[in-house]
């Protein structure tokens, strides 16, 4: 199977730990998603997201820096059973976090609307919630 990977960059206007119990709370998750979640913040946890379009597993965690996940969507035409690696880099920055993300594995097919997704599903969302 032919992957790719999706590599973002987006400065949010909030410090470092608040940008990651966003996304590592269940209550955070949900807040700025509008959707049903249920996060473990623990390496090895299982997580849910977006109503269970999203589930995986937490494979390292550094509160306030990093977040790496074994990540799957319920995605038509997705390879069964396979999980892509989803990887936040959480920088303080004067302005606030600058979040890197690398999205790796990613069957080739499905990058293009991911990476979209990411963007409008994720970083536009994210932004709005703990900006305002």
């Amino acid at each position: 199977m032919k992957t790719g990977t999706i590599r973002q960059t987006v400065t949010i206007r909030a410090k470092p730990n608040e940008v990651y119990d966003a996304l590592m709370t269940t209550r955070g998750h949900s807040g700025f998603t509008g959707a049903a979640s249920r996060i473990s913040p623990k390496v090895g946890g299982t997580f849910m997201a977006w109503d269970g379009y999203i589930e995986g597993k937490n494979l390292e965690l550094i509160r306030g820096k990093t977040i790496v996940q074994a990540w799957k969507p319920a995605e038509k035409n997705w390879p069964r059973d396979h999980y892509t690696t989803v990887r936040y880099e959480l920088e303080a920055i004067p302005s606030g976090t600058r979040l890197k993300f690398t999205h790796s594995g990613v069957p080739a097919e499905h990058v293009g609307h991911l990476a979209d997704g990411w963007k409008t599903h994720y970083w536009a969302m994210l932004k709005t919630y703990l900006e305002t």
